[in-house]
């Protein structure tokens, strides 16, 4: 089975796949397949930096990957610019990793923030959604990257609401507790509704 974990930003996300991890899942993060395809002397860099100008490349010739998410958050045009280019070759890359690793392993995690977004839930099986409560999800954005909280609520109104990834997983976690209590519930998911779904008939993608 191939597994897509989303939800909003601090969520815990990539803690919940580490958690499979545990478990033997092989775990891809479209966050490190995003940065591969845009590997210092890739001609995807070289094409941000025709749109974006130079100012998006660091001292050491990588991307800046904060200069250019400040640039293009406050600009709803340059964002879709860049999403245009980006998804689609993150999409091949990952599509790649999957098939592959879905050939070695039982199960295989792709953790994605924008996974329905992006469309990317049409390359996994299952979908789990990890939420959190909306107070505690602002509060981890404002300790994780030292911002206020208006800077915090902006981030969180960027994305798509989390009740709404929720609707459209199939299956949900809160996170809203503490890193014990999420790994309860994540060997309580992994020993009970996956192993189920592990044993069943492979199913159709989504």
């Amino acid at each position: 089975m191939i597994l897509g974990i989303t939800g909003g930003i601090a969520s815990g996300k990539s803690t919940a796949a580490a958690l499979l991890a545990q478990h033997g899942a092989h775990v891809i993060s479209a966050d490190q397949v995003a940065r591969e395809v845009v590997k210092p002397g890739s001609e995807l860099l070289a094409r941000l930096v025709q749109m974006f100008g130079s100012e998006v490349l660091a001292a050491d010739k990588s991307l800046a990957r904060k200069r250019l998410g400040e640039l293009v958050f406050a600009d709803p045009q340059a964002r879709k610019r860049l999403e245009a280019v980006m998804h689609p070759a993150i999409a091949e890359l990952s599509s790649q990793q999957l098939r592959s690793a879905a050939e070695k392993y039982a199960l295989v995690v792709y953790e994605a923030p924008l996974l329905f977004e992006a469309g990317a839930h049409k390359r996994v099986d299952k979908v789990l959604c990890v939420t959190v409560e909306p107070s505690v999800q602002l509060e981890r954005v404002q300790q994780r990257d030292g911002c206020t909280l208006a800077q915090a609520q902006a981030q969180v109104e960027a994305q798509m609401p989390q009740h709404k990834k929720a609707e459209l997983s199939d299956y949900v976690i809160d996170n809203s507790a503490d890193l014990a209590a999420l790994k309860v519930k994540i060997d309580q998911f992994f020993q009970v509704q996956l192993a189920s779904d592990l044993h069943a008939a492979p199913a159709e993608n989504k």
